[in-house]
């Protein structure tokens, strides 16, 4: 069974740091192009960040720019996010996404296009 768990989030404080975690079973990551999204109360969906197969082709989202940062490591088959300089508005619940096949451009990949996600992981910023 294919399957991608989340871990990671929870309460910081603005201008703290977390980082979240994506562990991927039944597949292996290095044949598949993954990021992470994130969804605030009452907005839409958000694309974060996304990192090629192979881990050389990263994007990151102008909002997070300079703060968030995607990583993997295909030997432990897991996705990181590194989040520093929290700010109140990254709260959201962050999901991780995998889809094979398909690689990244200018952007990318919408979410339509991930064929996996995880349950997500909370990450409330708050004083």
């Amino acid at each position: 069974q294919l399957q991608l768990v989340e871990s990671g989030g929870g309460l910081v404080q603005p201008g703290g740091s977390l980082r979240l975690s994506c562990a991927a079973s039944g597949f292996t990551l290095d044949t598949y192009t993954t990021g992470w999204f994130r969804q605030a109360p009452g907005k839409e969906r958000e694309g974060v960040s996304c990192i090629s197969s192979s881990g050389r082709t990263t994007k990151i989202a102008d909002s997070v720019k300079g703060r968030l940062t995607i990583s993997k490591d295909n030997a432990k088959n897991t996705l990181f996010l590194q989040m520093n300089s929290l700010k109140p508005e990254d709260t959201a619940i962050y999901y991780c996404a995998a889809t094979r096949g398909l690689s990244i451009g200018t952007l990318c990949p919408p979410a339509v296009a991930y064929d996996h996600w995880g349950q997500g992981t909370q990450v409330t910023v708050s004083s």
